[in-house]
């Protein structure tokens, strides 16, 4: 089974929810609202879950092997330290533009 397709919705907050995700395999079967959480020094993923009738919180899809689980969390935090530089990159070159208005006229040239 291979991740074909990952996708965030980031967490405006300084707080521990970094991102929530959604997760491509095969190109047929998706997953939503995985969780990506900060905790003291590393990122792990909280896997989709509802809260049952006695208050606590059952995975709805979760890996069933330590190695699919470790394959999932490396590859989408890997593609997430993708996914924060592009997006710092983003807003550099947008902050850039703003303040010089050359980049205006270089895009109208091109």
């Amino acid at each position: 089974m291979e991740i074909t397709d990952v996708r965030f919705r980031e967490i405006n907050s300084n707080g521990k929810l970094k991102a929530i995700v959604s997760v491509t395999f095969d190109e047929e079967l998706v997953v939503h609202d995985i969780k990506i959480i900060e905790h003291e020094d590393r990122m792990f993923l909280a896997m989709p879950s509802v809260r049952i009738a006695n208050g606590t919180f059952r995975d709805i899809a979760h890996p069933i092997t330590a190695a699919m689980r470790k394959k999932l969390q490396d590859e989408v935090l890997d593609r997430y330290a993708v996914h924060l530089n592009e997006t710092k990159e983003a807003r550099e070159n947008e902050e850039a533009c703003q303040v010089d208005e050359v980049c205006e006229i270089e895009q109208t040239e091109e």
